[in-house]
């Protein structure tokens, strides 16, 4: 199993710390593609977390098109290496903005900006 580590102390919610830490395993290699992920329960028993606090990450990272969940197989990574370390960048410079006063809006905004071709920014 990949190395998980959560920190209680954080301000980050702990669903958010399990998403991130199964995020960077992922963008680091270490859970490849097609990988079955140990059981929810299991991961929480490692973690000393509540089995909903590891199904609410887990999903999350579903809805990023990281993993799948079926029926009877369990949950499979499906996301790349390189999506995973977009990803975990992307949730930083979220994290950062924030730490700086900045909403998503702007941000988003920024992106934008910085997105343009040369000389087309705002």
């Amino acid at each position: 199993m990949f190395r998980v580590k959560i920190d209680r102390g954080e301000r980050t919610d702990l669903h958010d710390q399990v998403a991130a830490e199964i995020r960077r395993a992922i963008a680091d290699g270490e859970a490849l593609p097609g990988e079955r992920l140990p059981r929810a329960r299991d991961l929480a028993a490692v973690l000393g977390v509540n089995t909903n606090t590891v199904l609410r990450a887990l999903r999350q990272l579903r809805d990023e098109g990281l993993l799948e969940f079926r029926r009877g197989r369990g949950i499979t990574v499906t996301g790349s290496p390189e999506r995973g370390a977009v990803l975990a960048r992307a949730g930083a410079l979220v994290d950062f903005a924030r730490e700086n006063g900045y909403r998503v809006d702007e941000l988003l905004e920024i992106i934008q900006d910085v997105a343009q071709p040369s000389g087309v920014r705002r």
